[in-house]
């Protein structure tokens, strides 16, 4: 039965990615609220589950012609070392730290799309 709640999980997630939200913000909540999944193991499941998405994703969009090369350089670089970086820090973090820190994320996420929203 644990299977199904995961699979539906897996499902809402996706279906809100697909949306453009990024499935993570559904996801991560779920799998430890509902289902008791550690904090890093729920962000790490996102994480993995995320790279298939992107890579059909990127190339969707490169097919589309819709990908500008041009400074690409300058932010992939950062972006990797800080990712890598980020993903030790967060193997050693203590689960409720990633908690707070993930809800932070949320609510800055929540105000920054309420603002915009206003502004339309």
């Amino acid at each position: 039965m644990s299977f199904i709640y995961f699979f539906a999980c897996g499902v809402l997630g996706g279906v809100l990615g697909g949306m453009g939200m990024g499935g993570g913000t559904l996801l991560i909540p779920l799998l430890t609220i509902f289902l008791g999944v550690k904090q890093q193991v729920a962000q790490a499941a996102n994480l993995i589950a995320f790279l298939p998405m992107a890579a059909f994703s990127l190339g969707t969009h490169f097919k589309s012609g819709l990908v500008r090369t041009e400074g690409l350089l300058p932010v992939i670089i950062p972006a990797l070392i800080f990712s890598v970086a980020a993903s030790f820090i967060a193997a050693y973090l203590p689960s409720f730290i990633l908690k707070k820190l993930f809800g932070l994320f949320l609510v800055v996420l929540a105000f920054r799309q309420a603002i915009k929203i206003k502004k339309n």
